[in-house]
């Protein structure tokens, strides 16, 4: 499945049940969490004893509502050799801090042959350590997913058994106090059997931190794009071709209080002029580094975000299935591909 060359993503095959699942992820990702994640700022302030509480309120809630996944990061923890109390903190990172370096665009282009692509952005520290998760629970649909180190898949993009397509982009809303992690809900819905079973879950469990997800299954004509958080829920279908970066378009909640990057500001105006034209190419839209502001390929050492784009996905549906590629770098061939 993998190309003849070195590879900055890799791959991590998790079999078993949840627990063990999020043994295996959390091994994959030690080396990177100690070398690089616990060292940085950002690790200091999500883990700062003051949201103690409030990560303790979003553990209990994870334990109530979604018990699988907080045997995942029970698991997780094991596997990094790390406090759960801090795995749990980096895995609501979104939910305490208004904005952090989880950037990302996508690029979603409705009609017989849907396409979700997506550029991964993330901590350029993480280069060369992220991976994608095949993961086979026990009880659920299987999935591959990009993975951070230290993180639950869910947050970024995947395909599922069940015929889901899912990416996923950082909101930055203002005052937001969750009740649940954004990604777990973004975990959650790896586990759905169907596109209204994710579409009710996100619309029962928005009181998180901000997201929004490109949403599309196998056999249904529908191409959604969805901003939840703090309470609030935004369901649109994609009838042209459209583009999404890193703030809420649709969702009341985020257009009265975010954060909007000059970085997001500019690959959305960028991007909606690209998938304005005749023809779109999605993964040319998705490496352009052309226009007046700060780029939609992002790979300064300089980002004013602190993100660079560590993968590309382009998935697709059609009559005959589903067909997905995955870049590492901005060459034409693909890292790994379906078939």
């Amino acid at each position: 499945m993998s190309i003849n060359r070195p590879l900055d993503l890799g791959w991590c095959t998790a079999r078993g049940d949840h627990y063990q699942i999020g043994v295996t992820l959390g091994q994959r990702g030690r080396t990177a969490v100690h070398q690089h994640l616990i060292s940085s700022e950002l690790w200091r302030q999500v883990t700062d004893a003051r949201h103690q509480q409030r990560v303790a309120r979003m553990s209990v809630c994870t334990q109530q509502r979604f018990p699988f996944i907080w045997q995942e990061l029970l698991g997780m923890a094991e596997g990094l050799a790390l406090p759960v109390e801090q795995v749990m903190a980096w895995n609501c990172r979104g939910d305490l801090l208004a904005s952090v370096p989880d950037g990302c665009t996508t690029v979603l282009l409705p009609g017989e042959q849907m396409t979700i692509a997506h550029n991964e952005d993330g901590l350029p520290f993480f280069r060369g350590s992220c991976f994608i998760a095949d993961v086979q629970p026990d009880d659920q649909p299987g999935f591959r997913a990009f993975c951070y180190p230290g993180s639950l898949p869910g947050h970024t993009f995947a395909i599922t058994d069940a015929g889901l397509l899912q990416a996923v982009n950082n909101l930055r809303l203002l005052g937001v106090e969750a009740s649940i992690p954004r990604m777990v809900l973004g975990r959650a819905v790896l586990a759905c059997q169907n596109l209204a079973e994710a579409v009710d879950l996100l619309r029962a469990e928005p009181d998180s931190g901000g997201f929004h997800f490109s949403l599309a299954q196998q056999g249904h004509p529908q191409l959604l794009s969805i901003e939840f958080g703090d309470g609030h829920c935004s369901v649109r279908e994609v009838t042209t071709p459209s583009l999404h970066a890193n703030h809420a378009l649709h969702l009341q909640r985020g257009l009265q209080a975010q954060i909007i990057t000059d970085s997001s500001r500019d690959r959305q105006q960028r991007g909606e002029i690209l998938v304005d034209a005749t023809a779109v190419n999605a993964l040319s839209v998705l490496r352009d580094s052309a226009g007046p502001g700060l780029p939609i390929w992002r790979d300064a050492i300089d980002d004013p975000d602190d993100e660079n784009t560590l993968a590309t996905a382009v998935m697709q549906i059609s009559a005959e299935g589903i067909t997905w590629s995955i870049y590492d770098h901005a060459t034409d061939c693909a890292a790994y591909h379906s078939g």
